[in-house]
């Protein structure tokens, strides 16, 4: 992505509706998840030329809602801190959504419908696995275990599936309409 007026327009607005949504959505258990940041790293794995560029939106746009997010919570104006241990996993779970978007290309719809779910379900899978085996919650550590944090993980993983679903065709126009100045919905 060459670096311009519209393509800074196009960054600042993915990283502000990360922020807002972050904000509205994420201190509601019901809509916790619905943010853009996995349609941000999908999108970023499919039209980002540069290998070792594509993961610098995905991961500015979450580090600057998870630092607003701190500096609210440090003015109790906020639920819960942006900033928390064991957030580096979820990083480098961003890192993998987009290697998913270089895998896909976005070359055809179908292609990016598979993306659009199955960056979300991988999130999940690894994510609660995760909590599963190294969280203070308890969850024992056999299948059952395993199987009650994944039902925990439930409407996350809806939020974020929905959110995906919804935001990569807004970001897919977003950038045709404010970086490549054309007015309709195009495969990257």
């Amino acid at each position: 992505m060459k670096l311009s007026y519209r393509s800074i327009l196009f960054a600042a607005f993915l990283i502000f509706i990360t922020v807002v949504t972050k904000l509205l959505f994420a201190s509601q258990i019901s809509l916790s998840g619905f943010t853009p940041i996995f349609a941000i790293a999908l999108f970023s794995g499919m039209i980002v030329k540069e290998k070792n560029a594509t993961f610098l939106m995905p991961l500015l746009a979450l580090f600057l809602s998870d630092v607003v997010i701190e500096i609210l919570f440090r003015a109790n104006l906020f639920a819960f801190k942006g900033f928390y241990k064991g957030q580096i996993f979820n990083y480098a779970l961003l890192l993998l959504a987009t290697l998913i978007g270089w895998a896909i290309k976005g070359k055809n719809y179908n292609s990016i419908i598979l993306g659009s779910i199955a960056v979300p379900t991988v999130f999940f899978l690894l994510s609660n696995a995760s909590v599963w085996l190294g969280s203070t919650i308890s969850y024992s550590k056999d299948l059952s275990g395993l199987i009650t944090c994944y039902v925990a993980g439930l409407p996350f993983y809806k939020n974020e599936l929905f959110a995906t679903v919804v935001f990569l065709p807004i970001i897919m126009f977003a950038w045709n309409y404010i970086v490549q100045q054309k007015s309709k919905l195009e495969i990257a």
